[in-house]
């Protein structure tokens, strides 16, 4: 597993030649509040579920609120062979912090 900064992210979507899957396991509500554009929702107790239809190949940046779920998501995936998983460290409020700062925050 790999992690990546806000701003690494930021920088990586700009430069990036295969866009990443930007996962997000908050709940809906979390998202509905606000998220990354192009961000995919999948709530954390639905990983389970939802692996099957993932491309186990694919960059997946696994986002949350502040980077804790979405580290653990991180570690389930690996667990079952997803080879390219990234956590994006301090999640949505960090991004809101030093990327986006006028996104909507809770």
């Amino acid at each position: 597993m790999r992690h990546f900064t806000p701003k690494q992210l930021q920088e990586h979507l700009e430069s990036a030649p295969a866009k990443p899957l930007l996962l997000d396991v908050r709940e809906p509500w979390e998202y509905e509040t606000c998220h990354i554009e192009g961000s995919v929702l999948i709530p954390m107790g639905n990983i389970p579920a939802e692996l099957d239809n993932l491309d186990k190949s694919q960059e997946i940046v696994v986002i949350c609120h502040h980077g804790i779920r979405s580290r653990q998501v991180c570690i389930y995936m690996a667990h079952y062979e997803f080879e390219n998983v990234v956590n994006l460290d301090g999640g949505i409020e960090a991004w809101a912090q030093e990327v986006e700062p006028a996104m909507q925050r809770y």
